[in-house]
């Protein structure tokens, strides 16, 4: 996860033109590289809620939140079953939370379990794709 990011309110001057901008605008176009791009709604939400904090003087932290997953979840999403999951946090496998009594595990450590499986599930097809062809040597 990235580092929260802050920053300082604008000085008065950029804090008064800002907000003048905001007022009655819903319209949020951002330059990428000199490309447009219009925001989705919830995208453009969250820039109009940190420019018109930061229009006001505040000061603005940006960060990130990972999601947490319940083991049925986590389950559903590595297309395991619930009690194999539960059998792979017990031998540390794959870090867990506890929230209360209740497991936790971050969505990022399904998705890299996943990405191993599937480096080793290629590994593998490449082994046996060379014994394949010495055998035939």
């Amino acid at each position: 996860m990235i580092a929260p990011r802050v920053t300082p309110g604008l000085p008065a001057d950029d804090a008064r033109n800002l907000a003048r901008s905001l007022q009655d605008s819903d319209d949020i176009t951002v330059f990428v590289d000199g490309t447009v791009h219009r925001l989705p709604n919830e995208a453009r939400d969250a820039v109009v809620d940190l420019l018109a904090r930061l229009s006001r003087g505040e000061t603005v932290t940006v960060s990130s939140v990972e999601e947490m997953l319940t083991t049925s979840q986590a389950a559903e999403l590595a297309g395991i079953s619930h009690t194999y999951l539960r059998n792979m946090t017990d031998r540390g496998e794959i870090p867990v939370e506890y929230r209360g009594t209740h497991r936790r595990i971050r969505q990022a450590a399904i998705i890299a379990w996943l990405e191993t499986q599937k480096k080793r599930q290629q590994a593998e097809a490449s082994a046996g794709a060379e014994e394949s062809t010495d055998s035939h040597s």
